[in-house]
C-alpha cells in the first residue's frame, strides 16, 4: 500500500472502488488497521468493503498506531485522529467526503466532521464503541499497561511487544504503541528510554480524555447537536458497541437515521444495500 505524511505520521492507505469518495475510519480499537474491514467482527461477515467498492470509491487506512502507520508518545485526543484523516484527504486532493466509521472510527468520524463539518458529506456510524461495560474495559486496559511498564520499565514494554504479535486488546501489557514499536527501531529505542513517571503521566491523560463517558466518546452532545451532515447510525450489541450507543448517536445527531435492525439480522445482502441506499440519496 502506498503512504503518505500526515500530521507528521507516515499513514499507510489504500483507494479502491469508483464514484463518490468515502473515507472509511476502521473497526477494531487500538489495531484499527485498513484490512480490519475486511478481517474483523461483523465486517468481516457482512462483506461491506468489498460491496462499498463497486459504487464508491472507498480511502481506507491504518489509524495511528495501527498496522504500519507511525505514530508519537503524546497525549492523543480525537481530534489528534481526525487531524490525520483530514491530512490524508488534502494528500488525496479531496475537498469534501463520505465519512464512514466501524466500531471506535465512529468517535473519529464524529470528531472529523465536528472540526471540519464543510468536508463531511454524509455519515455512517456502523456499530459504534460505547457504552458502561466498555468504557470500564478500556480504562483497566490501560490501568494494566501501567503496572507493567512501572515494574519492568519501558525497555521491558518493548522486549514484550516485540517477543508476540498480539494487539493491545489481547494483551494489555504492551500498550497503545505496540505497532509501532514492532516496525520502527528509533521509535523503540527512543521509548524505551523515556522517562516513566512522565510517561504514566501521558498515559494516563490518554485514557481519562479518550474515555471520559459511558456512551460515545468523541464529541459531547452539545457539539453533536450542531452537526448537520445526514447521518445513518446502525446498532452494535455486545459489551463493546451497546445499543445505548447508537441510540444516544439517534437522538443527538439532527438528521439521522437510525436502522433499527440488530446485528443478528444484518447480512451480507440487506446491510451494503441499506449502506449504499443512505450515501447515494
Amino acid at each position: 500500500m502506498p503512504t503518505a505524511v500526515c500530521d507528521g505520521i507516515v499513514t499507510r492507505y489504500e483507494v479502491a472502488g469508483d464514484g463518490p469518495p468515502l473515507l472509511m475510519f476502521s473497526p477494531g480499537g487500538f489495531n484499527a488497521t485498513a484490512e480490519s474491514w475486511s478481517t474483523f467482527g461483523i465486517y468481516k461477515r457482512l462483506d461491506l468493503l468489498e460491496h462499498l467498492t463497486g459504487s464508491c470509491t472507498c480511502i481506507t487506512f491504518d489509524k495511528r498506531e495501527s498496522g504500519r502507520s507511525g505514530g508519537r508518545v503524546e497525549r492523543i485526543g480525537w481530534d489528534d485522529y481526525a487531524r490525520q484523516a483530514r491530512d490524508l484527504l488534502n494528500h488525496l486532493g479531496l475537498e469534501r467526503a463520505s465519512l464512514m466509521g466501524g466500531c471506535i472510527g465512529c468517535s473519529i468520524a464524529l470528531s472529523f466532521a465536528d472540526a471540519w463539518p464543510e468536508r463531511a458529506e454524509r455519515l455512517v456510524l456502523y456499530s459504534p464503541a460505547g457504552g458502561p461495560k466498555y468504557r470500564r474495559t478500556q480504562l483497566a486496559r490501560f490501568a494494566e499497561h501501567l503496572v507493567f511498564a512501572s515494574q519492568e520499565g519501558l525497555g521491558g514494554v518493548v522486549a514484550l511487544a516485540r517477543s508476540h504479535e498480539q494487539t493491545f486488546a489481547q494483551d494489555s501489557r504492551i500498550g497503545p504503541w505496540a505497532s509501532v514499536l514492532r516496525s520502527d527501531d528509533d521509535f523503540a529505542q527512543e521509548y524505551a528510554e523515556r522517562d516513566v513517571g512522565e510517561y504514566r503521566t501521558t498515559v494516563d491523560e490518554i485514557s481519562s480524555f479518550l474515555f471520559d463517558r459511558d456512551t460515545v466518546p468523541g464529541p459531547d452532545a452539545d457539539r453533536l447537536f450542531e452537526l448537520e451532515a445526514p447521518a445513518l447510525v446502525v446498532p452494535g450489541h455486545d459489551a463493546n458497541h451497546a445499543t445505548s450507543a447508537a441510540r444516544y448517536l439517534e437522538e443527538c445527531l439532527p438528521r439521522s437515521e437510525y436502522w433499527d435492525v440488530m446485528p443478528e439480522q444484518q447480512t451480507r445482502e440487506n446491510a451494503p444495500e441499506r449502506v449504499l441506499e443512505f450515501l447515494q440519496k
